[in-house]
């Protein structure tokens, strides 16, 4: 092979998500609880971060009480102070609810559910928390202090009012009855409120790189325990970069063909198979605790 072909195939590969210094640190916390640094600094190195951003990061999430350090340099081990769980992965319990609509185990009953609320200027923190915490939670603005989801999320966010002290700023209602200008037509109406096409793209990019990756792990040279430990942190970063910003609008309300399921399938085949490494390091990291949800 030529080198103008070995660019073109190097080119074909989906770029990896970027990763910060320290999403890397977190997603390399095995299940006891510690980050080796002489994997921590090659997995770096194979995603392009140098040395110093390394050290830079290590140094602050130690000051941060985050981590405790053992040792110096590369033989140096980290020790988790808390559970950075939920640095890496989106929440457990939004993605096996993906799951169960991919498996077709949670079909829409054609309700929308809806929230209202008016908090004055003097509280406007608990009013900008509460409003964060509805997109999250994949609701979509229909105008000012007034949203709309299509899954039954009333109850967590009651809970996130209660706790912001506005609970009884909020109000709560259902409707199969939802008219947005003229438009009445459920999939349509998802189409206008939420952005479908960004969406999907994202859940494209994870495919592709969960394609490529399984190529590189079936293939007749095995990844190095470097690679595979690389692999697995690019995966877990498209994997939530798709996720975070996903509705998981019911497939009811879609375009078909849809990615994102089998984006999901693509994923957890490709976890299967990083898991799969005969008690290399990849399978002892908690990621795969947190992604064992297909």
């Amino acid at each position: 092979m030529d080198g103008d072909s070995g660019d073109e195939a190097a080119a074909a590969q989906p770029a990896p998500p970027g990763i910060g210094t320290r999403t890397l640190v977190f997603a390399l916390v095995r299940e006891d609880g510690t980050v080796d640094a002489g994997e921590l600094y090659s997995v770096a190195e194979a995603l392009g971060m140098t040395d110093q951003q390394v050290r830079l990061c290590v140094k602050r999430l130690v000051a941060e009480g985050r981590f405790i350090q053992e040792g110096r340099g590369r033989k140096a081990r980290l020790h988790a102070a808390a559970d950075p769980a939920g640095a890496i992965a989106p929440d457990a319990e939004y993605v096996r609810h993906a799951y169960r609509q991919d498996r077709g185990l949670a079909p829409w009953d054609g309700t929308w559910h809806l929230f209202a609320f008016a908090i004055p200027e003097t509280a406007r923190q608990a009013r900008d928390a509460l409003r964060d915490s509805l997109l999250h939670l994949g609701a979509a603005p229909l105008q000012g202090g007034l949203y709309v989801s299509a899954n039954a999320i009333g109850e967590i966010v009651e809970a996130h009012a209660r706790h912001l002290g506005v609970l009884s700023s909020l109000t709560r209602l259902t409707s199969r009855d939802l008219r947005v200008g003229e438009e009445t037509e459920p999939a349509r109406l998802a189409a206008l409120l939420w952005p479908l096409r960004q969406i999907a793209e994202r859940h494209e990019a994870l495919a592709a790189l969960a394609a490529a990756r399984l190529e590189k792990l079936a293939g007749p040279d095995l990844p190095t325990g470097t690679e595979r430990l690389t692999y697995a942190i690019e995966l877990a970063a498209a994997f939530t970069a798709a996720m975070e910003p996903d509705p998981l609008l019911p497939p009811e309300l879609l375009p078909r063909p849809w990615p994102g399921a089998g984006a999901r399938a693509l994923a957890a085949r490709c976890w299967d198979a990083l898991a799969a490494g005969d008690g290399e390091a990849p399978g002892r990291l908690r990621l795969f605790r947190l992604y064992d949800l297909g």
